[in-house]
């Protein structure tokens, strides 16, 4: 196993991780955890290959990637007394994840011979993001990636080196290079507070004074 097929399964686990936590703080069912840890995992991958037409989707040729979610699921479900106290943790994760997985959608881009830039970008941004739009919706709230923090840029950020660099060294190492570029800019940004400006409407502010 390469090493970043091990990424790509913890990728898959963190990103299930997230998404189950966000469905027991939603109150919902075993089913209804479960369901959104995986929509989650491969909500990202299953959009990407639908528009680059590869069909059947990999995650629904590939059993063990669903396993692997389904897994993380249940183990969040039982375990989520003792995995919500670990904040950082879950942060360091998601961005694991969101590098392991725009590194994916990059290079399934390139494997299908698309070497146009802004399909190689839009790829690695739709892969890394997907599936926590998809959870997000799912669970009825404005999805994170719209929300002030650094995070599809990040994805962007990551893929734009994967861009720059894959002609010059092994796909590998350039999705390596990707994954790492992702990684560093989320959790710096985290780490520093980096974040984008947020519109706040006058009217809005006065509203809440005089609700006060």
């Amino acid at each position: 196993m390469q090493l970043i097929e091990v990424f790509i399964y913890l990728g898959i686990v963190a990103a299930g991780i997230s998404g189950a936590v966000i469905g027991i703080q939603k109150e919902m069912d075993l089913f209804g955890v479960t369901s959104l840890c995986v929509a989650t995992s491969l909500g990202g991958g299953i959009v990407r290959d639908l528009l680059i037409g590869v069909i059947p989707p990999v995650a629904f040729v590939e059993p063990k990637y669903f396993v692997s979610s389904l897994a993380a699921g249940l183990l969040t479900w039982v375990f989520y007394p003792y995995i919500s106290r670990f904040n950082n943790l879950l942060m360091v994760s998601d961005a694991v994840g969101l590098g392991v997985f725009t590194a994916v959608g990059a290079k399934a881009a390139l494997g299908l011979g698309y070497d146009e830039p802004f399909i190689i970008l839009s790829m690695g941004l739709i892969t890394g993001i997907g599936g926590g739009v998809v959870r997000d919706l799912f669970s009825r709230e404005i999805p994170y990636v719209f929300r002030k923090e650094v995070y599809a840029v990040a994805s962007i950020l990551g893929a734009g080196s994967l861009v720059l660099v894959h002609d010059f060294i092994p796909v590998t190492f350039a999705m390596y290079i990707c994954l790492l570029v992702t990684f560093l800019v989320r959790v710096l940004c985290v780490m520093y507070s980096v974040n984008f400006p947020v519109y706040r409407i006058p009217q809005a502010r006065d509203t809440k004074k005089h609700q006060g």
